[in-house]
């Protein structure tokens, strides 16, 4: 992780910049309702937000605005379970995806809905979330084994070997049920295509549940970026820490991976920009990547939208073009740290 004392910022600029964020999400989510297939005016768009939709701008606008919303939501939650994880495993290179915690509750939720049939919200979320905890404490405990304990190397190749069992695994439940495979096409991408107000509203409080574990333990995350012996010296519970973090964080990504599917690296691109801007201090580090987050879905939603027009790029592609140079810059950057 990035030296503290480095990355310190006054108020005053983290504040710009949560201002910033706020600005360029405002902007993000005018150009995600009026770009599209069809491209509407800021009238149309009012016309629409007022209930007129006898039009076919119109009629768009209403539709996109689902979509939007849930791109705000699943940006933001994978953001910060992707920053509280790297902060709960001191690992710059941890990811719900990369971890396998994406691909723990993918897997979960199409045993769920293939072989038992799940269809409500709330047990599709809750059977993610327990495919999560499963995958989080499989990956740690393969990563801890041998001399060293549970290093970021270690973590990070245990996590992806994982992840691509499960997605093989996934695979292989789906290939034989035509019916199930067709639903969960283009959702084992990962997209907000399908968003609808129903789910929105089913998804908004565990998300809120899950937001809230990890700020009420930002101050906690901080004491752990000093290691753990300074930061039980320090009065910090490190376990009850560590533990309470990795739920709100498996939590966030569960809830997300149900709804969106596993989209991966936006939990591991924008921490680390993040931190470059305001610093490491998770009281502000959190709130920061959640905007960021939300901008980062929306933006690659749109551009899934408008370059492919009359069809559509799934943001799961995008993500995935944007993060895997990043996620290489990361790797050689710590190589060389540690030459």
């Amino acid at each position: 992780m990035p030296d503290t004392a480095a990355l310190r910022r006054p108020a005053a600029v983290r504040l710009a910049w949560i201002g910033a964020g706020v600005a360029a999400l405002g902007l993000l989510v005018v150009a995600s309702v009026a770009f599209g297939v069809r491209d509407v005016s800021i009238a149309e768009i009012l016309r629409g937000l007022s209930g007129d939709t006898d039009g076919i701008a119109e009629a768009a606008v209403v539709a996109r605005i689902p979509r939007t919303v849930l791109a705000l939501l699943v940006g933001a939650a994978l953001a910060m379970s992707g920053a509280t994880m790297q902060a709960v495993t001191r690992n710059p290179l941890a990811d719900p995806g990369i971890l396998g915690v994406s691909g723990g509750a993918s897997l979960a939720v199409v045993i769920g809905i293939a072989f038992f049939g799940l269809s409500a919200p709330y047990a599709v979320m809750g059977v993610a979330i327990a495919g999560a905890a499963v995958a989080a404490v499989f990956v740690y405990a393969v990563g801890s084994l041998g001399r060293g304990g549970a290093t970021p190397l270690k973590l990070t190749l245990a996590g992806a070997a994982s992840s691509a069992a499960f997605m093989s695994l996934v695979s292989a439940v789906l290939l034989p049920r035509v019916d199930v495979l067709e639903t969960f096409r283009f959702w084992q991408i990962g997209g907000v295509g399908g968003a609808t107000w129903d789910r929105i509203i089913a998804l908004l409080p565990v998300l809120g549940i899950g937001a809230l574990i990890c700020l009420a333990t930002a101050r906690g995350m901080n004491s752990l970026a000093l290691g753990d012996d300074l930061a039980a010296g320090l009065g910090e519970n490190v376990a009850r820490t560590r533990l309470v973090s990795s739920a709100g964080a498996i939590v966030l990504c569960g809830a997300a991976t149900a709804v969106a599917g596993p989209i991966a690296f936006v939990g591991l691109v924008i921490p680390h920009l993040c931190r470059l801007l305001i610093g490491t201090d998770h009281r502000w580090l959190l709130p920061l990547s959640a905007l960021a987050g939300a901008a980062l879905l929306v933006a690659a939603d749109v551009v899934g939208r408008v370059i492919a027009r009359p069809s559509e790029i799934e943001v799961g592609i995008i993500t995935a073009l944007i993060g895997a140079p990043v996620f290489i810059w990361i790797v050689r950057r710590q190589r060389v740290r540690e030459l």
